[in-house]
């Protein structure tokens, strides 16, 4: 195992340090991924760790993609796209989990959850970082009403078609990385994608923490709002910070993929 560990653990650094240098990864965040990124390499193997890191070279590059005009929505947000260390474990941790899991109790069905996990924290990524360029004004999920872009749980038809694109390219790179079933984990990673998007929508919608700036009439994810004032909470459970509905998703997605998996899987037989 530890001849396993090393190579990923050097090759995580390295992939680290380069998202540090450009601006993606704070310090913890650099902390984070190593730890990810090695559990995940070295526990996982190579199908495991392409998918990791397509989700993080992709978020990397979406994150300054157009980025001056995601200003507005970017102020509603906990945090900015330089991922610190809780970041980087919301939205890998669980994968490394699962890795770690697979080695632990060995099981055909890791994979697939993993694929779940992944294509979620892919997909609500790019539904994030693309689907605030939409010309149309999102949506609240549980109410259909217009809210303005960046409010936690507000959807857009091109946020929802961009997360689908997400999942199912992750779903498609894990058929060719593992060369198993491509058609089944194309699906599975476009349904556990695309629902576990939704599902962070709709916690973010409902039970997640907001606050309220007083002195700019804004509600926020944030404590302190960028204007520099303290907020007040608004709504949600004092707990659920962005981080951990991040968390929550991927497992939902995780379900979803791994029992699509076993529903397409047998059926094929």
């Amino acid at each position: 195992m530890i001849s396993q560990l090393i190579p990923a653990f050097l090759l995580s650094t390295a992939i680290s340090a380069l998202g540090y240098r450009r601006g993606s990864l704070s310090r913890s965040g650099v902390a984070g991924a190593l730890l990810v990124g090695t559990l995940t390499f070295g526990l996982g193997g190579w199908a495991w760790g392409i998918l990791l890191g397509i989700f993080f070279v992709s978020s990397s590059l979406l994150s300054h993609f157009k980025e001056a005009e995601k200003q507005a929505a970017a102020e509603k947000f906990d945090k900015g796209h330089r991922r610190d260390l809780g970041q980087a474990l919301a939205n890998g941790g669980l994968g490394a989990l699962v890795a770690l899991l697979s080695v632990l109790l060995p099981s055909p069905l890791w994979f697939p959850f993993f694929i779940g996990v992944i294509a979620t924290v892919t997909a609500d990524t790019w539904a994030t970082e693309l689907g605030t360029l939409s010309r149309r004004p999102p949506r609240l999920l549980t109410t259909g009403r217009v809210v303005a872009v960046g409010t936690s749980g507000g959807v857009s038809r091109l946020g929802t078609f961009v997360s689908l694109l997400g999942g199912l390219f992750i779903g498609l790179a894990a058929g060719l990385a593992s060369r198993q079933r491509p058609a089944i984990t194309a699906l599975a990673g476009a349904a556990g994608g695309l629902l576990g998007s939704l599902f962070d929508s709709l916690l973010g919608a409902t039970v997640q923490q907001i606050y309220y700036c007083d002195y700019c009439h804004k509600d926020t994810e944030r404590k302190v709002h960028k204007c520099g004032h303290a907020t007040r909470p608004l709504r949600g459970w004092s707990w659920l910070n962005n981080d951990l509905v991040n968390l929550f998703a991927s497992f939902v997605g995780g379900l979803v993929a791994v029992s699509l998996w076993k529903l397409l899987a047998g059926k094929a037989k």
